[in-house]
């Protein structure tokens, strides 16, 4: 085979379709209370915290899906938030093998795509975490804006890094705590 142009465009385009279709489509959720804190949950038997997020289903827009994710994981309804913002950007992480073995959902997959969403509550929520059967969390606190990069583990960092570095004019700008 003669490599020109054309052969390489073909294969990188071949090993991009590969690999982006190799992470699972999911949104992330950062909601800020009035006192300038965000929702941080921890899942269930566990000592792993994390932002609510959740897996985009097919034919729903990441958007829809973000508000279908943030009732379903913390009964915080559309009525209660106000959108802020979106992340430009997908961002990706690998799962290592170890936290794979139990996620159905995740087989096949090297790991998750996530657009990210920013929302500011603005009526007191029921938070709880009954609306799922596959309950994910078990607890619950507001914490500072950058609080969350000491609890997060070691896999999503750098999403949790570049995801609220990206949020951070927006936080500013609500003038909140």
């Amino acid at each position: 085979m003669v490599l020109s142009r054309s052969n390489i465009t073909n294969f990188s385009s071949l090993i991009y379709k590969l690999n982006t279709t190799r992470y699972r489509k999911n949104v992330g959720l950062i909601i800020i209370n009035d006192q300038g804190k965000v929702l941080l949950c921890r899942r269930k038997k566990s000592n792993s915290w994390q932002f609510p997020q959740g897996g985009i289903d097919q034919g729903e827009t990441p958007k829809r899906a973000a508000y279908r994710e943030l009732y379903e994981e913390v009964n915080i309804k559309r009525n209660e938030i106000k959108f802020i913002g979106s992340t430009n950007f997908w961002a990706t992480y690998e799962l290592p093998d170890e936290y794979k073995k139990n996620k159905k959902n995740l087989r096949g997959f090297l790991g998750q795509k996530q657009k990210w969403y920013l929302f500011k509550l603005y009526r007191d929520a029921d938070i709880h975490f009954n609306n799922d059967d596959d309950q994910e969390f078990d607890r619950y606190e507001w914490v500072s804006f950058w609080y969350p990069l000491r609890k997060i583990i070691f896999f999503k960092k750098d999403v949790y890094k570049k995801v609220l570095r990206f949020f951070s004019s927006h936080y500013s700008e609500l003038n909140v705590g």
